[in-house]
């Protein structure tokens, strides 16, 4: 499967941010692991198509791989120019030089001779390294709940992120001492991991709320009842009350997200949709013919014409 999240979405590069949108929805709803549980195969391609959604539906990260700044993982490129920046911005004569020198013991030293005059005796030196930045897609569920996650690093080695309950797209986690290292005696930088939250075929957050829409038949309005409806705590039995009409909302009190800095949760909300049978069939259609005799009315009055 390739890397390049237009191609694992089946889109072309220049495709609209709804054509991107869609085309992830149509891989979701075809291969989530709740609709395919134990299909591996669809997993793994649920879950690239969710990193590749996730990295392109943000404008400014899309323009971002497109100019090569970040690869399809999200993680920065290596940042070759750092230590020669860092010269040039503090007075390095030989700035303007397009080669790193591999030693950073020589370019320091160099730096403090410019500095020194020629033949003086080299000051010693001491910097803090430089943060570096990752980009970390998490599941909607760890999202919600906390989670900890191993990031690969560039040169291979692997840290532990671990994720606050709530936390959203676009926060940072900083990583102390996890950077890059310090010149002479000066501290290691930090890691700075930016968070990305898959989004989830059945769940919607806003705020510390999550919302659903879900499907009831026409016996259900009617008649009213129970009904069975997820949670993020698992599945759940809703009353429906009778003469229910598409968008009205049911609230499950404490079935959010937990609120930052306290112990209470947010709510569930409940939209309810009214769902016809794949087929009309002649009991239900002469059923309808002979109730709409007796018991007509107009759901549009009060409308303009």
């Amino acid at each position: 499967m390739s890397d390049d999240p237009y191609s694992v979405l089946g889109v072309a590069k220049d495709s609209s941010d709804a054509e991107i949108k869609k085309a992830y929805r149509k891989i979701a709803k075809e291969c989530h692991p709740d609709l395919k549980p134990g299909d591996a195969e669809a997993e793994a391609k649920f879950k690239a198509a969710a990193a590749a959604y996730d990295l392109l539906k943000d404008p400014e990260t899309r323009k971002r791989y497109d100019n090569g700044e970040i690869d399809a993982s999200g993680q920065e490129r290596p940042q070759q120019q750092y230590y020669r920046d860092y010269a040039e911005a503090a007075g390095n004569p030989y700035r303007g030089h397009s080669t790193e020198q591999d030693d950073m013991s020589d370019i320091f030293a160099e730096f403090m001779r410019g500095r020194g005059g020629y033949g003086q005796r080299t000051q010693e030196f001491h910097a803090p390294g430089h943060n570096l930045n990752y980009s970390l897609q998490i599941s909607f569920l760890d999202a919600v709940f906390g989670a900890s996650q191993k990031l690969t690093l560039p040169d291979g080695n692997r840290i532990e992120v671990k994720i606050p309950a709530g936390i959203t797209t676009g926060q940072t986690i900083r990583l102390r001492g996890k950077g890059a290292p310090g010149y002479g005696e000066g501290p290691t930088g930090d890691a700075l991991v930016t968070i990305s939250v898959a989004d989830h075929p059945v769940f919607d957050r806003q705020g510390d709320d999550i919302h659903i829409t879900l499907p009831i038949s026409i016996d259900e309005a009617v008649l009213g009842g129970k009904v069975p409806a997820p949670t993020i705590d698992g599945g759940v039995n809703v009353s429906v009350p009778a003469g229910t009409s598409s968008g009205k909302t049911l609230r499950l009190r404490g079935k959010g997200v937990k609120k930052r800095g306290a112990s209470e949760r947010g709510d569930q909300l409940i939209e309810l949709t009214v769902t016809m049978p794949d087929k009309v069939d002649d009991e239900l259609k002469q059923f309808m013919e002979t109730w709409r005799e007796t018991h007509s009315y107009d759901p549009r009055k009060g409308m303009p014409s």
